[in-house]
């Protein structure tokens, strides 16, 4: 069987399996191993014991249960609710000044969990309700939740960045320094929408001061500046332990675990149940995601022996056109297969089979690292089947459809779609400051 019928089939079976709602890391595995045995029969199994090792025992890889973790003692200790109302002391009472705060702090609480849906999911249920409840429109409302927990994965530090990295034998620090370009350029046009969308359309956002909203008084103030902006410098500790060399990602993580025990124990936000259920939904994070890794590994591991590298290399340089098209290409294939599938198998997949061709058509594997996270972002959110709408749509209150889901994000996916096109006309955006630090 030729590699190119190879594909063919293996990409149908993916369709069918997805289509049956089939478990996503034992379907990839499985028609991996099924196919694969009755192409090359039982030397095909030897994939399983060393794709296990690199997956399971992989020192990046075991950043990510602790990132989660610290993530998810940061939301369950109270301090994302600290970072948000810290974020309205400082923006006061300004049309739009909920949603702008939520746009900062969701992205925030986002990278603190590094994964999309865990990050929207944890953004909706600090911001969604107040925003409702004071009278904002709900397609900003929703739109805001969105495009702000869904940078999760653009904001340092990022599992899908680490993935990247470990698939592609990048650097972590390198792909954290150069998201944070891109990052910063999103986080501002979409303030600029906000901003701009409300002053032109003042029903969308009443000012606060139209709503019976308790002023807390100078002690409060205090504390809860104080708590939002601890948890702030946490996270940038835990970034600026890796750039400065201090720390790898693995022991960054660490860090940025016992940093979070630290402040719930300071402001007295500590409680054991706290560690236990954070603990445990760690767990189940972790274990699904390893799970995922471990079954889109062995499909792609099994697609690399078969040649699916040399197979792309040679259609991209046959079609004899200039290598920014080639790139556009990809991306506009990784956009497709968010319609269908979350953001961990579209790098485990596409990153070892893109990367190559993108560095031999004279990229910097960085750049393209950076530019498949965005458009990732940008997939995973587009209707009809983006993963992150169901994500919004599974913690949205009573009342609110898909289709008032559907109409929220376009104008925020359109922001996304022209930093995308930023960064890929002026590849200084997001490497400039790698090359500044890590040279």
């Amino acid at each position: 069987m030729g590699i190119e019928t190879l594909t063919m089939v293996l990409l149908a079976c993916i369709l069918v399996a997805f289509a049956l709602g089939a478990q996503v890391g034992l379907a990839l595995a499985g028609i991996a191993m099924g196919i694969g045995y009755l192409t090359w029969g039982d030397t095909l199994f030897n994939i399983i014991p060393t794709t296990v090792e690199s997956t399971f025992f992989s020192f990046i890889l075991l950043a990510i249960p602790l990132y989660i973790y610290m993530g998810q003692l940061l939301t369950r200790s109270g301090i994302g609710d600290a970072m948000f109302n810290a974020s309205q002391l400082m923006i006061g009472r300004v049309r739009g000044s909920l949603a702008i705060s939520v746009i900062g702090v969701c992205s925030m609480i986002g990278a603190m969990v590094g994964i999309i849906g865990a990050g929207i999911m944890t953004s909706s249920s600090i911001a969604l309700k107040p925003m409702l409840d004071r009278g904002y429109d709900k397609k900003l409302a929703l739109g805001v939740i969105m495009a702000g927990g869904s940078l999760g994965i653009l904001i340092p530090p990022s599992i899908p960045m680490i993935m990247f990295a470990s698939a592609t034998q990048n650097s972590v620090g390198r792909m954290f320094l150069g998201a944070l370009g891109p990052a910063l350029i999103t986080i501002t046009l979409l303030i600029a929408y906000v901003v701009i969308s409300c002053k032109l359309k003042p029903s969308r956002a009443p000012r606060d001061e139209e709503n019976d909203i308790e002023v807390p008084s100078g002690l409060e103030k205090f504390n809860t500046i104080r708590d939002g902006a601890s948890s702030l410098l946490l996270i940038v500790a835990v970034l600026g332990s890796i750039i400065m060399g201090i720390a790898t990602p693995t022991e960054s993580g660490a860090i940025g675990v016992v940093g979070a025990i630290i402040l719930a124990i300071l402001f007295k936000r500590f409680k054991p149940q706290m560690m236990h259920k954070a603990g445990v939904q760690t767990a189940l994070l972790v274990s699904v995601a390893m799970w995922i890794i471990l079954g889109a590994s062995i499909f792609s591991n099994f697609h690399l022996l078969m040649g699916v590298q040399n197979m792309v290399a040679q259609f991209a340089t046959g079609l004899d056109l200039p290598p920014i098209m080639i790139i556009i290409m990809f991306q506009v294939i990784m956009l497709l297969l968010g319609f269908i599938i979350d953001e961990f198998i579209i790098v485990l997949m596409c990153a070892p089979i893109f990367t190559p061709v993108a560095v031999m058509l004279g990229y910097d594997p960085i750049w393209f690292g950076v530019l498949m996270i965005l458009n990732i972002v940008i997939a995973v959110q587009t209707p009809p089947y983006g993963f992150a709408l169901f994500y919004l749509k599974g913690i949205a209150p009573k009342g609110v459809t898909m289709m008032d889901i559907y109409r929220s994000v376009t104008p925020f996916i359109l922001v996304q779609f022209l930093v995308l096109v930023i960064c890929m006309a002026f590849p200084e955006t997001i490497l400039w400051l790698p090359n500044k630090m890590m040279n």
